[in-house]
């Protein structure tokens, strides 16, 4: 009988950590997020995006580059340079800078565009979970209808996502749009009623 109660208690106290959202299957979860702006975020590039460089004038150093595991990309003349954690804007202004201070070339002009995104992640109560391609101006319930919709079970009023870099589930209530960076990892809870 004594382990019965035991038992009973412990279920009883795993169910409300989980009910009140400080721990989960997938690890800690913080129920106070900052909050997220909807659109014009500040894509900040990482690894395994891919960039295309224009070097106006200088066909020979314009091309596709992907951003290393370790957050480079290497450049002729230049050599190798950091480009995760950057905007693109940025990364122009550092490239432009480097071709310029190292005088390889005169008043050089440069444009980066992102040619490919790193992918983001969907699972949970989806109906096809997996690996996405980012596209611009994407938002949860965006990401949500490219994995097929939500299945019966899931919540329709909070969401938990993973940036990229971070170790903590945020939670978000779906009741406002929320932006998807690339590489995310977003996680349709089950609802509990």
């Amino acid at each position: 009988m004594r382990m019965r109660k035991s038992a009973r208690w412990t279920f009883i106290l795993a169910i409300g950590c989980q009910l009140a959202g400080c721990y989960n299957e997938y690890g800690p979860v913080s129920r106070y997020s900052p909050p997220v702006a909807p659109y014009g975020v500040a894509v900040r590039l990482q690894t395994g995006d891919q960039l295309k460089i224009a070097v106006y004038g200088e066909e020979s150093l314009s091309g596709l580059y992907e951003i290393s595991p370790g957050g480079t990309i290497s450049m002729p003349l230049i050599g190798t340079v950091i480009a995760a954690g950057f905007t693109k804007d940025e990364l122009e202004r550092n490239l432009t800078a480097a071709y310029a201070d190292g005088k390889f070339l005169q008043d050089p002009k440069i444009s980066v565009s992102v040619a490919g995104y790193r992918p983001f992640y969907i699972f949970g109560e989806v109906q096809t979970p997996g690996r996405y391609p980012y596209t611009t101006g994407l938002d949860v319930l965006t990401a949500v209808a490219t994995a097929g919709g939500f299945t019966y079970r899931a919540s329709k009023s909070t969401v938990l996502i993973r940036h990229a870099g971070e170790n903590v589930w945020r939670e978000y209530s779906m009741r406002t749009p929320l932006a998807v960076v690339p590489g995310d990892l977003i996680r349709i809870p089950e609802r509990y009623f």
